[in-house]
């Protein structure tokens, strides 16, 4: 099954745009505030060499990933295969 992780902050519209139009699609994912841990802040960076959000990994059945830097639908769409 596909996991998707989201790297977000209270504060971010884009972060609750991407959340919404998941959960608006039933597409379950887990979300790690970067800004309420200095370790989940530290991990953002390391994964994807800055801290822009929301930042969202998807790993895909066969271990493959696919990382995405802010609310790009179209990209996100095509990982996922939503029309």
């Amino acid at each position: 099954m596909t996991k998707i992780t989201i790297y977000s902050t209270r504060t971010c519209g884009y972060c609750k745009a991407l959340k919404s139009y998941l959960s608006e699609r039933n597409i379950e994912y887990e979300e790690k505030m970067a800004d309420q841990s200095q370790e989940l802040a530290a991990e953002l960076y390391r994964l994807s060499g800055q801290l822009g959000v929301p930042f969202t990994i998807i790993t895909k059945d066969d271990g493959g990933e696919e990382k995405v830097l802010g609310f790009d639908r179209p990209k996100i769409n095509d990982i996922l295969g939503i029309n």
